[in-house]
């Protein structure tokens, strides 16, 4: 199976969504229940895997699954869009990946985002910095 065959590759644009405007979609959710250190990572140059990284840090357990709850909901609402797949919800909550497809969420405790370290991982990405919610 080549890289862009299979079942992922078939999902890819379902929904309608452009990916930045699901990533942001994403960042908003994140935002409001207080996830912090949000980076949004271009990918589309450097890989066929996905468009786009959302990655956010969680401060608790409970912190991650009110975020993670916060973005399925909001994406689902908003756009009629579920994850293609889920890792980590039903775990330790350290990390927790919710996989749109063409944009992937990763939540992350602290000492596991730092361990990881997805930016210095994918430092050619173009990255953009998210702070607060739009007006």
């Amino acid at each position: 199976m080549g890289p862009e065959t299979g079942p992922r590759r078939e999902q890819r644009g379902k929904g309608g969504v452009p990916p930045a405007e699901l990533a942001r979609g994403i960042a908003d959710a994140a935002l409001e229940k207080k996830a912090e250190e949000l980076v949004c990572l271009d990918l589309r140059r450097l890989t066929t895997m996905t468009d786009y990284f959302v990655i956010a840090t969680v401060s608790t357990d409970v912190h991650s699954r009110a975020v993670e709850e916060a973005v399925r909901e909001l994406i689902r609402e908003r756009f009629g869009v579920r994850p293609w797949h889920v890792e980590g919800a039903e775990s330790s909550r350290n990390w927790i990946l919710i996989d749109y497809v063409d944009v992937v969420v990763h939540l992350f405790q602290p000492e596991t985002r730092a361990y990881y370290d997805l930016e210095r991982l994918w430092g050619d990405a173009p990255r953009e910095v998210i702070t607060d919610a739009p007006v």
